[in-house]
């Protein structure tokens, strides 16, 4: 006779078939203690400050059920959570047919376009991050409990690629800033389901957040040696050109902080302007215009008076693509079996946001 209860191995556990039978893995290995560890050295006290200005304590007693799940939970989501596809595309479908049943959601992209590898491409870094940023900002609490645990484990893997190549820490210093306003905000929410979840486990990766913004603030940029060329013996006109391929203003004060030369150099009136027409249209010059002391207009002031009220262009290395005949997204390089007989006609680069709208229903 079959045995129809429940599985005596205990779903939900990992098991290893040894000579002697079965046996239960053990859940905590001391890479993950001293990650707990580290969890533990924050205090366990999480202040939510509201608009209002009021404050809500999160403290160690009243989060006893969030404390006793932390080893359970990061255990979790340390595991291999992703399947892997050979396909690197997923087909974009927002309604039921008679081949095809159900939707594509955000959870099935995340493995399907294989995020986890693609930070790890210095073209794509800036184009993940990004849209991460847009669903912390507006898509949080539209995650389902797999997406939610794919987003994060993505998110673990470029804090750790920023703390070990140290490579655009402001970016994901703002990913991290953003990240955490909204769920503070959206805690105070408890009890109106604006979040999938458990509100315990969102209070523990509030603190996770907590933990990646102080080691962020507490890096230290490694010093290269190198006794060959470096930026400083290139000719004035090679660095005017580096300067004016720069698309975010940010970008050019952080390098004009260097060097003397290069503080002249990113100081150009001609260099701002440039940057201004780049990204924005005459018509909204016109609405901001700000003369500089001698009568001249500041375009260096310009540029940031502009960037608070309409949106830059965004750069990126490489983006995701929208096949229009076929309605499959996909990583241009990886190709997908397009049945158009001339596929680059139907090609269309797909901004964050556009990636976002595609799967909003």
């Amino acid at each position: 006779m079959p045995f129809l209860g429940q599985d005596w191995r205990s779903p939900g556990w990992r098991w290893v078939k040894t000579e002697d039978g079965w046996k239960r893995c053990e859940p905590f290995s001391p890479a993950l203690e001293d990650g707990n560890n580290q969890l533990n050295d924050i205090s366990h006290t999480v202040i939510i400050t509201g608009d209002d200005g009021n404050e809500e304590v999160y403290n160690t007693e009243d989060c006893e059920f969030a404390a006793k799940k932390r080893k359970k939970y990061h255990f979790r989501n340390n595991t291999d959570s992703q399947c892997f596809y050979r396909e690197k595309w997923i087909y974009v479908h927002k309604e039921s047919t008679k081949e095809r049943h159900g939707y594509c959601t955000l959870g099935e992209a995340f493995n399907r376009l294989d995020f986890s590898s693609a930070i790890q491409d210095i073209r794509r870094f800036n184009y993940v991050v990004k849209l991460l940023q847009l669903i912390a900002k507006s898509q949080l609490t539209s995650l389902s409990g797999a997406a939610q645990k794919n987003y994060f484990n993505i998110l673990d893997k470029i804090v750790q690629k920023v703390m070990e190549d140290q490579y655009n820490p402001r970016l994901i210093k703002d990913l991290l800033q953003d990240l955490s306003s909204t769920l503070c905000i959206l805690i105070r929410g408890v009890g109106k389901s604006v979040l999938v979840g458990n509100i315990n486990i969102w209070i523990c990766r509030l603190e996770t957040i907590l933990l990646w913004q102080q080691q962020l603030k507490n890096l230290q940029m490694n010093k290269q040696v190198n006794n060959g060329l470096t930026l400083s013996d290139l000719p004035l006109h090679m660095l005017n050109n580096i300067l004016y391929r720069f698309s975010d203003g940010w970008d050019i004060i952080t390098l004009g902080q260097v060097t003397p030369t290069l503080y002249m150099l990113s100081e150009d009136r001609q260099l701002w302007k440039k940057l201004c027409q780049y990204h924005f249209a005459e018509k909204q010059f016109c609405r901001h215009l700000i003369p500089s002391e001698k009568g001249h207009i500041d375009w260096k002031l310009m540029y940031f008076a502009l960037q608070k009220y309409y949106p830059i262009k965004e750069q990126y290395g490489d983006t995701l693509h929208f096949c229009r005949h076929c309605s499959i997204l996909f990583w241009k390089d990886t190709g997908h079996p397009c049945t158009a007989s001339d596929p680059n006609t139907c090609l269309m680069p797909v901004s964050p946001q556009h990636f976002i709208d595609l799967f909003k229903f």
